[in-house]
């Protein structure tokens, strides 16, 4: 069994339905700096490999963030423990433009000093773990203009990532390492023909796969047309509105992962395309609760989930959902903020909507996050649940700027 999973590369596990995926901060406080221990992070993984999950998403191996390899030190350990533990890697470089994070201006134009230390960074915990880390991810939506705090231009993605395809070529990474940027779906060419550069179709030649994002839950605010309840669907039940107005928010992932993949159809590149971020928050005091577009609530993030999981799975896509826990880090100063709530496990270790179906099958029993055992949200009462469920706006609301 050992053997048989150190063999498996990054093209074996990826568009394999038996190797589920997931993003994952072990992040409990309301800061990074009170890092996760690692036997929180094998608490963690633990419940992760219960649920189907076999490879997990990191985002940054900075110097004072020791998370990622933390989380490369509590996969061997778990391996080490037990045979049949089997956990995959896609580790995260994060790159940023000059000045990014400061009171500075953000430089788009020029890449951040930073940027080589996290390469380098990266490329050790690859080595160090060439039976985990199955691929390196440069960047984190580093090159969407959305992201104004830091996003650079893709001549920086395409520079790293030749250099870290010539390590593979010159045996100083594993020849069977895959490399990738991870991205907004219109950084691929899936949108706005802003992004259509000749850096970008050559970063698409240069990469093993495509790692696109896709959140028709951010959309629902910013691009609300797929998500307005149509006039003449007024009278139908409740239910049924927010069923289709899912149903529609899953097409728009489809669309948008069609987008990109005719992009690339007409540069002639024939690259996997998978999926490196999609998910739905269940609080939120901003654009997406009751006054705005309505679309938080753990019903929603229930059909989005299992939505999104039976379409890749049926097509082979790997969907590395957003994400595992709730993480009150990213916006400390607004505890009902969406950015807080997007997991499917609470802080606390309680599952919410999307994964109630796994306790009652058993799956969690005996494991816990922090001295609690897995247990439902809203004690496992689907009535209680319903009465925060927010049906989505009319078209002649959102059209009609209400």
């Amino acid at each position: 069994m050992t053997q048989i999973s150190k063999a498996l590369t990054a093209k074996d596990i990826l568009g394999n339905p038996d190797y589920q995926a997931i993003s994952y901060g072990g992040y409990r406080e309301k800061t990074r700096d009170i890092q996760p221990t690692v036997p929180q992070l094998k608490e963690d993984l633990k419940i992760l490999f219960a649920m189907g999950i076999k490879v997990i998403r990191t985002y940054n191996v900075q110097p004072k963030l020791p998370h990622a390899s933390n989380i490369l030190k509590a996969i061997k350990e778990l391996k080490k423990e037990d045979s049949n533990f089997e956990m995959y890697v896609m580790l995260g470089a994060w790159i940023d433009c000059l000045n990014a994070w400061t009171e500075k201006e953000p430089n788009h134009d020029v890449e951040s000093p930073n940027n080589a230390g996290e390469i380098d960074r990266a490329v050790a915990l690859a080595n160090e773990y060439p039976d985990i880390v199955k691929i390196i991810a440069v960047g984190n939506e580093a090159m969407v203009k959305w992201a104004t705090s830091y996003y650079v231009k893709p001549e920086v993605i395409l520079k790293w990532v030749n250099h870290l395809q010539s390590l593979k070529k010159n045996g100083k990474l594993s020849k069977d390492l895959w490399i990738t940027s991870s991205d907004d779906f219109s950084s691929w060419g899936g949108g706005d023909s802003q992004y259509h550069v000749e850096d970008l179709d050559k970063l698409i030649e240069a990469v093993d796969y495509i790692s696109m994002h896709t959140y028709p839950y951010h959309n629902s605010h910013y691009h609300p047309q797929f998500w307005a309840v149509p006039d003449a669907h007024k009278n139908i039940p409740n239910a049924t509105k927010i069923e289709m107005t899912m149903e529609r928010s899953v097409r728009f992932s489809q669309e948008q992962y069609e987008a990109v993949k005719s992009y690339v159809k007409r540069l002639g590149v024939d690259k996997p395309i998978h999926i490196g971020e999609a998910g739905w928050a269940t609080i939120s005091n901003g654009h997406y609760g009751p006054s705005g577009s309505r679309a938080t609530d753990e019903y929603k993030q229930g059909l989005y989930y299992k939505l999104m999981r039976r379409w890749t799975n049926r097509v082979g896509i790997t969907c590395f959902y957003f994400e595992a826990f709730n993480e009150q880090w990213k916006d400390s100063q607004n505890i009902n903020g969406s950015e807080n709530h997007f997991g499917l496990f609470t802080i606390d270790g309680k599952a919410k909507y999307p994964i109630w179906d796994l306790v009652d099958k058993g799956v969690f029993e005996g494991l816990t996050r922090d001295g609690n055992l897995i247990s439902k949200t809203y004690n496992g009462d689907k009535n209680e649940l319903l009465k925060d469920v927010l049906v989505p706006p009319l078209e002649f609301e959102i059209f009609a700027g209400r």
